[in-house]
């Protein structure tokens, strides 16, 4: 009998465990900001202190929680580095957060349309 390769899913509470840190990494402004422009597209640093209007300096200040996180990975691309979301189970789901703040008018209590 072949061994089981499918890993079975972490008990809730320590899938909240594991989650906290970086759903906490998200919750920043700026850095949600980071993620969404990285959810459309690897960027430099530089692309994306162009795109935020944010200093270099800051803009690096909030890619390190997420590096930390493991939610953006950086390849070194020549003289500068490439930050892209980590995995598509980190994209996908950004992607559509993005679509709640579309929203106009919501249709019912939760902000969803």
């Amino acid at each position: 009998m072949a061994p089981n390769t499918t890993t079975s899913p972490l008990p809730i509470r320590e899938q909240a465990r594991v989650l906290a840190p970086q759903l906490k990494a998200l919750a920043d402004e700026t850095r949600l900001l980071l993620m969404l422009l990285l959810a459309e597209r690897p960027r430099s640093v530089r692309e994306l202190t162009e795109a935020t209007g944010l200093s270099q300096t800051l803009v690096s200040h909030h890619l390190t929680p997420l590096r930390e996180q493991n939610l953006v990975t950086v390849t070194p691309k020549g003289r500068a580095n490439i930050y892209s979301v980590c995995c598509d189970e980190v994209a996908v789901p950004v992607r559509m957060l993005a679509g709640l703040a579309q929203v106009d008018e919501p249709t019912g209590d939760c902000g969803c349309s």
